[in-house]
């Protein structure tokens, strides 16, 4: 059975989503692990600003070179290659495919690698001018460290297409669980060796075991290597042509995290690692929910792309599953900012102003959820067509408009309510400083989504707009009374627990939560919302000891 589990393909949307999602739940927690060890450790502040600003030039050449290659056009094109999923080994062409992309991009990276690694200096001057000499001379050497990742992360990601064009996601849901122990295991081990340069150490060993987990399902699909390097070949000349339009959006993407970086580096202490704290609290369910869905849903749309009305149906069926995901979790990370952050973050060297500055920068996160989770699925509707010069029009439109942004709103003067240490609250006033580039990521993220919303039903014609505004609405009346549920909940229990102690934090955030989830679940079936309904049959259908026999039951089979 566990065999069986490991290596059978999954054909349903829903149920692959679904092991994407609880991989990437699992791998979120150990993400939220690892930032509670950080920050404990090390708070917001120079150490941790020195971290994610290493991160940003390695993780700018992964996502450049391997994610607009592979994300544009790899499964689609390996997919129109393989002849028989069940026969792997008769794939000679797929398989010779799959070997010159590894080829190409591994030699690619291993040279672009060696000669920014003697640049790194100049480099990290231009996107950390804030920086003192001595924080500065850190990232350099963090970052060169670092540079040992994309190399692993690269091959991995070829393989990753590999395994779901075969529409084998329970093996490559795993890497990213694997990609985060890595990293814990270098905060908690390599820490106390190597000192703050662990870290780095943790992100390559985490690179290398996301690679090494999905290497034997890959050699058991039927993958031989071949020492071929053809860059002539048809396929990989389609590829070189897909990927220009989608590196460049990619680029610009890249450029307004640069900037971000730049601004930060130039606020108070600490800023970056705020930002960068809050954006993986936000980014929970938008990478369970949206990102899960919108992988598990690429290979149907890659081969539903000449049928629109079958696209359509792909596409109007995804999206309203991942919304049906997103509103409730929107609610839950505004109503439960403040638990969340002081429960996960507030402890050892995160001291009090973090965690308020955190709370406020979180919330101005979750105000374009709605859009960063449903984005990755537009973007691949036109990936799935083979056209990446949408998106890439696009996204240079919305990224300029979040530059422009974080240029301005960091220095808007922002009064409010601040909640003390003693729980009373006293005004303040200052300017939005690292909050204001979470407002301005999320009016940017918005404007992305409508102009590819727009750009995308002119395409298609239609986008299913009348099912997907009846279940928004559904899930909107929903969202309004699990909110309401949980601010109810929060205030009943407010008096009979002692909210300066973590505990009592952790019981009001759980029974508030859980209560939410509640009545979100009861006014979902009550609106008779029929997400709900093929969530749950999909996966009742796939438990051994209950067998459901259905007919045409369209949204209930999950696709």
């Amino acid at each position: 059975m566990i065999r069986k589990f490991f290596y059978n393909q999954i054909n349903s949307i829903t149920v692959a989503a679904f092991l994407i999602a609880f991989s990437s739940l699992v791998s979120r927690f150990l993400g939220i692990f690892r930032d509670r060890i950080l920050a404990a450790e090390f708070g917001a502040g120079d150490v941790l600003d020195v971290y994610y600003a290493a991160f940003r030039i390695p993780d700018m050449i992964f996502n450049l070179l391997v994610l607009g290659a592979l994300s544009a056009g790899f499964i689609p094109i390996f997919t129109s290659l393989i002849k028989n999923e069940d026969e792997t080994d008769k794939n000679k062409d797929a398989w010779r495919f799959a070997n010159n992309m590894l080829n190409a991009l591994g030699l690619f990276l291993i040279i672009l690698s060696l000669v920014i690694i003697i640049f790194t200096p100049q480099i990290m001057k231009l996107i950390t001018p804030g920086f003192s000499e001595d924080k500065l001379q850190d990232t350099v050497e963090m970052t060169r460290i670092m540079f040992l990742s994309p190399f692993f992360m690269g091959i991995s990601s070829v393989i990753g297409g590999v395994l779901q064009s075969f529409k084998r996601f329970f093996v490559y849901s795993l890497s990213p669980i694997f990609y985060n122990i890595g990293i814990i295991f270098g905060a908690l081990y390599f820490v106390p060796r190597f000192g703050i340069e662990g870290l780095a150490w943790g992100v390559v060993l985490g690179a290398f075991l996301h690679m090494a987990v999905q290497l034997p399902l890959f050699d058991r699909l039927g993958w031989k290597y071949r020492l071929i390097l053809d860059l002539k070949d048809i396929s990989m000349r389609k590829i070189g042509q897909l990927m220009v339009p989608r590196t460049l959006t990619l680029a610009i993407t890249q450029l307004n995290l640069l900037i971000i970086t730049i601004v930060a580096s130039g606020l108070e202490s600490g800023s970056l690692s705020v930002f960068n704290l809050a954006n993986n609290l936000q980014s929970f369910p938008a990478g369970i929910f949206g990102v899960s869905f919108a992988l598990a849903a690429f290979p149907a749309l890659s081969a539903a792309a000449d049928k629109n009305d079958k696209m359509i149906e792909h596409f109007s069926s995804t999206f309203r599953q991942i919304l049906f995901f997103i509103i409730p979790s929107t609610v839950l990370l505004l109503t439960l900012r403040a638990q969340i952050v002081r429960v996960v973050l507030g402890s050892g060297a995160f001291n009090w102003h973090d965690t308020v500055i955190t709370i406020d920068t979180l919330a101005y996160f979750t105000a374009g959820l709605f859009a960063q989770a449903t984005i990755p699925l537009l973007v691949r509707v036109f990936y799935a067509r083979q056209n990446s010069k949408t998106p890439f029009y696009v996204g240079l439109l919305s990224v300029g408009m979040n530059v422009a942004l974080s240029l301005w709103l960091p220095n808007v003067e922002n009064c409010k309510d601040v909640l003390n240490t003693s729980g009373e609250f006293a005004m303040e006033c200052g300017p939005l400083g690292v909050s204001g580039l979470a407002l301005a990521f999320s009016i940017s993220s918005i404007f992305n989504f409508i102009f590819l919303w727009v750009a995308l039903r002119q395409s298609l014609g239609h986008l299913d707009e009348k099912r997907i505004i009846n279940s928004v609405l559904k899930f909107s009346i929903a969202s309004v009374a699990c909110g309401l549920a949980v601010q109810g909940t929060k205030l009943l229990i407010w008096p009979y627990i002692d909210m300066t102690k973590v505990w009592g934090v952790v019981l009001q955030g759980a029974a508030a939560g859980l209560g939410g989830i509640s009545v979100y679940l009861a006014f979902t079936s009550f609106l008779r919302s029929e997400e709900m309904m093929g969530f749950w049959l999909s996966f009742k259908r796939r438990l051994p000891w209950h067998k459901i026999e259905a007919g045409d039951q369209g949204e209930a089979r999950g696709i």
